[in-house]
């Protein structure tokens, strides 16, 4: 019988169990031993200290930081939310730091996608120092005050940002899939550190690209040259990892071409990197015999591997040099593609101006891979603050992020149904994002918002809005209501009926644990009433002004539960216990007085997990007989 120690998950006792199924021979009396695993892996230890590696002070303080169990839970708040009971769609007020640490039991390896928008340092932005000693009491700090510039003249000014992103990043690393994806926008400022730190965090080989966002067209002044963009570093958690591409607009569809099959454009068989030849590629270098006598209304020519009376006219891969190069294709998929009807074959020939032939294979994709270079106008940030101003909110944000430059890194990084991860949620453009493309392509993907409750500056502060929160939270409701109007428009213009679309949130906050903790400061000896006091008000381990459902979710966060997971409320002889998932995955009750009888009839709700209030029972055998009834039907039983 377990009691639960209203923790978060801990990392640092989760890498040892990782290591240890590998390498057992490695750990003595549960000590690890670096040099023999070292060693293990072919990395022999000498003297040389002289090793490439990125250091900055604070490091080390900060990976201890990121790996430090949480003692904060997620309470929810129904009364900000939209479609709470339905929604699979989250917005968490907090630091998200320790909002990090809270979702990795939950979420680990579920995220599909990360992106996030974080401060790029400039000297103005607000760069949150952690205490290492206490992390949610400087959380609780730093919400009651306006937020704190990070000025050069500091002395450790990348060193501040650095500290601020390495425990952030290592944690979002543990929530992407094996196939998830991070995108990071990023200036000038500090994109050469983030490089290293994403390096270390997830690997040199998985960095995938540096993208060029324009970010606007008249430039800001920037020494002697006007500087127009910005970038976005995309890492990958595994090289194998593969990204979508994307559908081309009707401005820029080249398929002009028509056959029996339908629209096509065409590009050369010949391989025209000067790299490969005859010389490295013998496999590919082969004649192509075309027949001269027919030609479509293309201009194009049937081909053949054969060479005969009709397929007369021998066609090699040589360059306009004369020189060998290669085809790309080999024999076999010639074959497999090709028909002696130009109109259903995918590889034809035509004749060129100096009356030799080309060979050719046919292309139909509708999609394109997107280009390092992001230059349209739908990304710059101008852009972004029209769109807030169509919801009435420009005023509350400088440089929000435009809805298509997100849309189209969701486009290539997700699928329809997957998890996308926004920790500097800020303007709240990813939700918008989301929300905007699910209504475009009836996709399905849920969107987890993470941001400090940071103080709007004073000329900011109006019509209610006291927080950076309250002013995302609002651009969701309204961009979710703008859709929906837009939606129901088009659906009277005779488009088809997509699936119901989501535009709610849960609301969640970050608090201190629904549990309560021993004091275990000095007291003088005439205090032993104090003692006695202390040890009383222990007896109910749940906090008095906290609810039922914060316990519910304090529970299902540091069980492994989803938090959009159903909760249903469930009377059992009098008592209300809450049944969670569609299938009872997980039964909770912290009603008084709970007897065998109500656990046993428990038990035929619950088909996995039980968890119960210490102060439920009413004595020590009562919790024994709980224990044992649980464990004759095979349910595990905790208690809080």
């Amino acid at each position: 019988m377990e009691i639960m120690d209203g923790m978060s998950l801990d990392l640092e006792q989760v890498n040892k169990e990782k290591l240890k199924s590998v390498f057992p021979e490695c750990f003595s009396e549960d000590k690890l031993d670096i040099d023999k695993l070292l060693s293990l892996c072919g990395e022999y230890i000498s003297n040389d200290f002289e090793k490439y590696k990125f250091e900055w002070k604070g490091k080390a303080e900060s990976l201890q930081l990121a790996q430090r169990r949480s003692t904060g839970t997620l309470r929810p708040r129904k009364d900000e939310s939209v479609n709470f009971d339905e929604t699979e769609n989250i917005y968490i007020k907090g630091d998200n730091l320790e909002v990090l640490k809270l979702l990795q039991t939950s979420y680990y390896r579920q995220v599909k996608m990360i992106y996030i928008d974080p401060p790029y340092n400039t000297g103005n932005d607000f760069v949150y120092e952690d205490d290492f000693a206490d992390p949610l009491a400087r959380y609780k700090e730093v919400t009651e005050q306006t937020t704190k510039s990070n000025p050069e003249t500091m002395g450790r000014f990348h060193t501040n940002w650095l500290n601020m992103m390495y425990p952030r990043l290592r944690l979002a690393a543990n929530l992407l899939r094996d196939d998830g994806v991070i995108f990071i926008s990023i200036d000038d400022n500090e994109v050469t550190n983030l490089r290293k730190v994403c390096d270390e965090v997830f690997g040199e080989e998985n960095f995938y690209t540096q993208i060029i966002v324009q970010s606007n067209k008249r430039g800001q002044t920037y020494k002697q040259i006007s500087k127009t963009h910005e970038y976005m570093l995309v890492y990958t958690k595994h090289t194998e990892t593969e990204f979508n591409e994307l559908e081309k607009s009707d401005d820029n569809n080249d398929l002009n071409l028509l056959d029996k099959i339908g629209h096509f454009n065409i590009r050369e068989i010949r391989n025209r990197n000067p790299k490969f030849g005859r010389h490295n590629r013998p496999n590919l270098f082969y004649p192509i015999y075309v027949n001269p006598n027919i030609t479509d209304e293309n201009g194009f020519c049937p081909v053949s591997l054969e060479k005969s009376d009709i397929f007369c006219i021998e066609v090699l891969p040589y360059n306009s040099q004369g020189q060998e190069s290669c085809w790309r294709w080999g024999q076999n998929k010639l074959i497999d593609n090709n028909s002696d009807d130009t109109m259903t074959s995918n590889v034809v020939a035509k004749i060129k101006a100096d009356g030799n032939y080309n060979i050719y294979e046919k292309y139909r994709k509708t999609t394109y891979k997107p280009k390092t270079i992001w230059d349209d106008v739908s990304v710059i940030t101008e852009k972004g603050t029209v769109e807030l101003g169509e919801l009435g909110l420009s005023a509350y944000f400088d440089f929000p992020k435009p809805l298509e430059l997100i849309k189209k890194t969701i486009q290539i990084g997700s699928n329809e149904n997957d998890i996308i991860l926004d920790f500097f949620s800020g303007s709240a453009t990813t939700a918008h994002a989301i929300m905007q493309l699910n209504a475009e392509d009836g996709g399905n993907r849920k969107f987890i918002c993470v941001q400090l409750p940071a103080v709007l500056d004073e000329d900011k502060a109006k019509d209610g809005y006291s927080t950076i929160c309250d002013v995302g939270m609002e651009r969701i409701r309204r961009a979710g209501r703008k859709i929906i109007e837009e939606q129901d428009t088009q659906l009277k213009l005779g488009e088809e009926e997509k699936r119901p679309l989501d535009i709610g949130f849960k609301v969640f906050e970050l608090d201190t644990s629904n549990l309560k903790t021993w004091d275990g400061s000095p007291v003088d000896d005439q205090s032993q009433f104090e003692i006695i006091d202390r040890m009383n008000e222990m007896l109910d381990r749940v906090k008095a002004d906290r609810s039922d459902l914060d316990m519910v979710y304090e529970i299902m966060l540091k069980t492994g539960i989803p938090l959009t997971y159903r909760i249903d409320e469930v009377d059992i002889q009098g008592k209300t216990a809450y049944s969670i998932g569609d299938d009872c995955l997980l039964l909770i009750c912290l009603a008084e007085n709970i007897t065998p009888e109500i656990v046993d009839e428990m038990c035929d709700y619950a088909p996995a997990k039980l968890v119960l209030g210490k102060s439920s029972f009413n004595d020590a055998t009562s919790m024994s007989n709980a224990h044992y009834i649980c464990q004759d039907k095979d349910i595990e039983l905790k208690l809080v």
